[in-house]
């Protein structure tokens, strides 16, 4: 299949597949004119490309898992280092939540006060 109807099989942009290839997690044959052509496994690759990215992981996270992107990856068993992948991620989440909650505490606590002050515009 070519790469715009492979986009559209998987709600990705032919951009966001061109990325994916640059990157080393999709490849493509190529036509005599140029063009990619991508076989029919490349839909589940991408299915899980995008589940890893939505999961919190980043393109240099599932970069080294190249190798584990095809088949039924929400259902397979992770592996030690895949654990370990994934627990140094939570560990950036949590203080990113963290760091986001205390802007948010200290808007919330300027909205508050300001409520009952008159200020400039």
């Amino acid at each position: 299949m070519r790469i715009g109807e492979l986009a559209k099989a998987t709600g990705v942009t032919t951009r966001a597949l061109r990325f994916y290839e640059e990157q080393g997690l999709l490849t493509a044959a190529r036509s005599h004119n140029g063009y990619r052509h991508y076989d029919e496994s490349a839909i589940e690759r991408v299915a899980n490309i995008r589940y890893l990215l939505d999961s919190g992981l980043t393109m240099e996270d599932i970069r080294p898992l190249g190798s584990c992107l095809q088949g039924d990856l929400p259902s397979r068993r992770l592996s030690s280092s895949a654990v370990a992948l994934v627990d140094r991620r939570l560990a950036v989440l949590d203080e990113r939540i963290a760091a986001l909650s205390r802007a948010r505490e200290r808007l919330s606590s300027r909205a508050t006060a300001a409520r009952g002050e008159v200020g400039c515009e």
